[in-house]
């Protein structure tokens, strides 16, 4: 009686186990086919609704812009060669246009008629405009007495102006002589111009240099104004891909778009960047002409989503 009653609780205790295992073994198939189920449903829906673009053929120009002042070409120092001799007559006045030979001013002849030192003086009784040129400033005044090579005039040569454009090292090397510059003067007054000359060093304090651009028409324009221009350095427009700005993601110095492959999956292309004008970004290299790319939304996108893509 006793026995039987252990082979009982022997058997009771075996079929526990065995429904123990029986059950864990239907908990483990379970969720292995709840395992294979959900990558199936992952890759059934889709990871957003995007619009897709491609590379655009473009025509750009590439300028630079900087700031600086309007001065002139050339100025003339003028002033009398002779001591002691009183001013007589100043004929001109500041912004006179004078022509190379006209009277600036007269001086009083103290020799005596019919002397030879007579016909010396009045030959040089007078001061005469050395150049053609607008008179930029006056500092003879009638009855005081003009000291040898103290200033009396100063004219702007040929009525010459300039833009000295301030710049660093590194934009100055991007200017060439003869380069074409539009300059703003005033109020949006816009002047063309090319490249005179170019600094070959820059200010060890300030690090700027300049560039001398050449304004021929100038008329109406006040030497020492702020102006600002730009400089075409790319000599005329030239011909380049680009894309949506909103197309282009950063991750560092790494610039790359989403490709969107045949199987509607999306996929991460380093690019490589240039221009930027208006919303459109140049694409230099890294993708090809009919590749479609994810044209927004890529920062909510990752290598390998699925996406729908809209028309």
């Amino acid at each position: 009686m006793e026995l039987n009653l252990k082979l009982n609780r022997r058997t009771i205790r075996i079929g526990a186990a065995l429904l123990a295992l029986a059950g864990g073994a239907a908990w483990l198939v379970g969720g292995s086919h709840a395992e294979q189920a959900a990558p199936a449903a992952a890759v059934s829906r889709p990871a957003l609704t995007v619009r897709t673009t491609t590379l655009r053929d473009d025509k750009w120009s590439r300028s630079l812009g900087a700031n600086g002042s309007i001065l002139p070409w050339q100025e003339a120092v003028i002033s009398a060669q002779l001591q002691g001799l009183r001013i007589a007559e100043v004929k001109v006045s500041i912004g006179d246009h004078v022509r190379q030979g006209d009277v600036l001013l007269t001086l009083d002849n103290f020799a005596r008629p019919g002397t030879v030192s007579a016909v010396a003086s009045e030959v040089q009784g007078r001061i005469v405009a050395p150049d053609d040129g607008v008179i930029s400033s006056v500092s003879a005044n009638a009855g005081s007495t003009a000291q040898p090579g103290v200033e009396l005039f100063r004219m702007i040569r040929k009525g010459r102006l300039e833009w000295r454009a301030e710049m660093t090292a590194e934009e100055l090397m991007l200017l060439r002589k003869g380069m074409s510059a539009e300059v703003t003067v005033g109020e949006d007054r816009i002047v063309k111009g090319t490249v005179r000359a170019i600094s070959p060093s820059v200010d060890a304090k300030t690090r700027y240099g300049y560039a001398l651009i050449s304004l021929p028409d100038n008329s109406g324009i006040i030497a020492g104004a702020y102006a600002r221009g730009t400089f075409d350095i790319s000599g005329g427009k030239h011909g380049l891909a680009t894309l949506p700005q909103s197309a282009v993601m950063r991750r560092g110095n790494l610039a790359y778009v989403l490709v969107l492959g045949a199987d509607s999956h999306v996929h991460e292309r380093p690019v490589e960047i240039g221009l930027r004008s208006g919303d459109r970004i140049e694409i230099k290299k890294g993708l090809k002409s009919n590749e479609q790319v994810v044209e927004g939304g890529g920062p909510f996108l990752s290598e390998g989503d699925a996406v729908q893509v809209v028309k």
